[in-house]
Formats: C-alpha cells, sequence, structure tokens
C-alpha cells in the first residue's frame, strides 16, 4: 500500500498526525501534512485508513 498528501487539498487541519504520526508529519511553517514515507508497512495499513478517513478535505490518497 501507498500513501501520499494531495498538496492542494491540504488545508493543515493536522487530523492525520494525530491518527497516524509514524505515518504524517506537519509543516512547522503552516501545519500542512506530508508523508514520512510513502510505502506504508502493513502493521500501519489500518492507521493510514484511518487518517484519510479523518481528512475533512479527502487530501489523503491511499493506493495498493
Amino acid at each position: 500500500m501507498k500513501v501520499r498528501v494531495d498538496s492542494d487539498k491540504c488545508q493543515g487541519h493536522t487530523l492525520c498526525a494525530m491518527e497516524a504520526p509514524a505515518l504524517f508529519k506537519l509543516s512547522d511553517f503552516d501545519g500542512h501534512s506530508t508523508v514520512i514515507s510513502e510505502h506504508v508497512p502493513p502493521e500501519l495499513e489500518r492507521a493510514a485508513r484511518d487518517a484519510a478517513a479523518t481528512c475533512p478535505e479527502q487530501a489523503i490518497v491511499i493506493s495498493d
């Protein structure tokens, strides 16, 4: 599984990093999110899906 953040949609709500801190890091400047690594280890797949579900902007993109 891969995960990425659509930077055009991300508004810096920080919910993804709260849901999956091992997968997402936040900008100190504006709070926008980026992924730490686009390849999600199997044990973090559920956290990636939960983070995507919590994003009000639907900026988290998951692909298999």
